[in-house]
């Protein structure tokens, strides 16, 4: 029988990568093949080899075959959406060097700062790249393998982030686009290339880079004979340029250009990420300005600690994670692997307020309290860099869409609607990083935008939870640790911005 084209979306994630089957027509979902992979390290090292990923990117997409049950010369195009930041190092037969440094690892906190410092301060940074490096960003990565393994960084021929490293070995070009290169440290949003004068700082030359496609939509060529038959597919299959997890899931929401836009999105995972897809330019220290992947912009706070951190609490506590009730006078801020934002890449956990009359339930419902405050904080800076009031009627009236795996428990949900007061809006799709990458993936087959495929497939047209009653005293009690806090109490990180890093 005939088959419509189907296209496949890779999201290569920090745990584990999925190869998500679509048919191109209807944005169907066909199949999903999942294959997982490990995070190493301790005392802030996050580390994987990047040909694990490489292998669950096979297995994943042998799984997604079996499952869908449609030929492999159905498949028509290819795209990979990665978690952001990663810095893979590879040698002159393009094999890496070493284990990849992760977006989570907090090593090299002291080199970001003092890149920083090196440049002329944050609004610098702004100014050139739209983001102040921080211990995730690429830029501090590179410097880190730099000060502490000078052999390995002598002897790399290429530098490539997870999600280009993938997509390199799929077509034998060495590419990306300008989302997930935004987030490198070293990619200008203000003039779309690298930038020299931090290459220069970097001791790196545009000759280690990959190209930077137009878009994460654009045909970067077709499967290598090697890549075709290590995936069982046709050497015809063509490959999208690819971008960062989270400019992918703005995609699969259809957030862009042609799509929504200065609508915000949290995504509630082992980070806490909140975004909005903008055509302004943001350049302030309080965010990541990152590109968006279809040419508009993707203002960007990350937290390290979510779903993990409360997880972790639970545990210790002995509970379910649905066991929680309102923390009551408690505060418990769960910085258990640093944070991000705000910047505290070497801070732990806080607990304070703690009562005779405190329960185990009230403890597990601060740790949720003080991850939501701390992502919902944020919020508001996404919020201003649209061009927004956070505290007018207008903006509060926007409804807030929640993804990741925290938006399908209910504590997560409710927690979020108590301390926004917002309306919210729970995405019926739970692959949206794979979507986004299927979108792409079926633009490059098409030259239709991205964008505007995945709002034809039904982004965004999900049903809205009304908004409930602000918990403003929560929130303010939240807020007054946050900001009041001795850095001695959080390890050896200074509070630099209260709101966010």
């Amino acid at each position: 029988m005939p088959y419509s084209p189907v296209v496949i979306g890779v999201d290569s994630s920090t745990q584990s990568t999925k190869a998500l089957f679509v048919d191109a027509a209807d944005g169907r979902t066909l199949a999903v093949g999942r294959s997982p992979h490990r995070v190493d390290g301790s005392a802030g090292a996050r580390e994987t080899d990047p040909e694990q990923w490489w292998q669950a990117l096979r297995e994943a997409v042998a799984m997604g075959l079996k499952e869908s049950g449609v030929p492999a010369s159905a498949v028509a195009g290819i795209a990979v959406a990665g978690q952001q930041h990663g810095l893979v190092a590879l040698g002159p037969d393009r094999r890496p060097l070493r284990p990849a440094l992760l977006w989570n690892d907090t090593r090299s906190a002291p080199q970001a700062a003092a890149l920083v410092a090196a440049l002329g301060g944050p609004h610098a940074w702004t100014d050139r790249t739209g983001s102040v490096p921080v211990a995730a960003v690429t830029a501090a990565k590179w410097q880190w393998l730099r000060e502490n393994e000078p052999a390995t960084a002598a002897r790399c021929t290429a530098v490539r982030l997870p999600h280009d490293f993938l997509t390199e070995r799929l077509t034998g070009t060495a590419v990306t686009d300008p989302g997930d290169a935004s987030g490198t440290g070293w990619y200008s949003t203000a003039t779309g290339a690298y930038d020299p004068d931090i290459l220069q700082l970097l001791g790196l030359t545009a000759q280690l880079l990959p190209t930077v496609a137009p878009t994460g939509g654009t045909r970067v060529g077709t499967l290598t004979a090697g890549a075709a038959d290590a995936l069982g597919l046709s050497p015809t299959v063509v490959v999208a340029a690819g971008t960062g997890d989270n400019m992918s899931a703005a995609v699969g929401l259809g957030l862009g250009g042609a799509g929504l836009l200065d609508h915000p999105v949290l995504s509630l995972g082992t980070s806490g990420t909140v975004f909005a897809a903008t055509r302004t330019r943001p350049a302030t220290p309080a965010l990541s300005g990152f590109a968006a992947t279809d040419g508009s912009h993707l203002p960007l706070a990350c937290t390290l600690n979510c779903t993990l951190a409360v997880d972790r609490v639970a545990a210790l506590l002995g509970l379910d994670r649905d066991d929680a009730e309102p923390g009551g006078e408690a505060v418990l801020l769960p910085y258990l692997d640093g944070e991000r934002t705000p910047d505290l890449p070497t801070a732990s956990g806080l607990l304070t307020g703690l009562r005779h009359t405190t329960t185990s339930r009230q403890l597990l419902g601060a740790a949720y309290e003080g991850a939501a405050v701390t992502v919902l904080r944020a919020l508001d800076e996404v919020l201003r860099a649209c061009g927004l009031d956070p505290a007018s009627p207008a903006a509060a009236e926007r409804p807030l869409r929640l993804i990741g795996g925290g938006a399908r428990g209910r504590t997560w949900v409710e927690t979020v609607r108590r301390l926004s007061g917002r309306p919210v809006i729970l995405p019926a799709g739970t692959e949206l990083v794979a979507v986004g990458a299927a979108a792409l993936a079926a633009s490059a087959v098409s030259g239709t935008d991205p964008v505007t495929l995945a709002r034809a497939w039904g982004a965004g047209d999900d049903p809205e939870l009304p908004p409930v009653e602000r918990d403003l005293a929560t929130w303010e009690r939240v807020g007054a640790v946050i900001e009041s806090a001795a850095p001695a109490l959080f390890g050896r990180g200074e509070v630099t911005d209260p709101g966010v890093g």
